[in-house]
């Protein structure tokens, strides 16, 4: 069993389910989160957040819910969406070398709800509606500094395969 956070209560599994046009902005605020939690991983990589990224996050998104060849999946607790994941099927990128694949692009669970396997649940829930298209191949990227998720994408069977490197000048 897995421990609980501090402060955390034992509930109800949450549905994992696709998302509806109800869920963007607590979706908006999870991307945000993202956004807010990438910058502090490395503020010269990352975009800084502003007032609108819970806006722009939603507005995005919601251009992919119908999207032939995306999904978003929410892990919905007592009707509220807790975390969220979205992956889309590309086709060729020369630029990554690669051939087409499903690529998940964010991934996330509220921290407060951490602890309980939500995100392995998104998680699975992503891998399963790409092998359903199959797919011989998945891919994501992750900040250098997030431990927890790279340990999470490494148990569900994902390698290391890039190194991204930055300068600035």
């Amino acid at each position: 069993m897995t421990e609980l956070p501090p402060g955390a209560q034992p509930g109800p599994e949450p549905t994992i389910r696709r998302a509806l046009r109800t869920d963007l902005q607590r979706i908006g605020r999870l991307g945000a989160l993202l956004v807010e939690t990438h910058h502090a991983f490395d503020a010269r990589r990352f975009l800084a957040p502003t007032r609108g990224t819970k806006d722009a996050y939603a507005s995005f998104l919601s251009t992919q819910l119908d999207a032939p060849d995306a999904a978003i999946f929410v892990a919905d607790e007592r009707a509220q969406v807790i975390g969220y994941a979205y992956v889309a099927i590309e086709s060729y990128d020369y630029m990554s070398l690669r051939g087409p694949a499903g690529v998940l692009h964010d991934i996330i669970v509220d921290p407060e709800r951490r602890g309980r396997g939500v995100g392995r649940r998104l998680l699975e829930a992503t891998l399963a509606y790409l092998e359903s298209r199959a797919l011989s191949q998945i891919v994501l990227s992750t900040a250098e500094r997030n431990e927890a998720a790279q340990r999470l994408f490494a148990s569900m069977g994902f390698r290391r395969t890039m190194i991204e490197m930055t300068r600035d000048s």
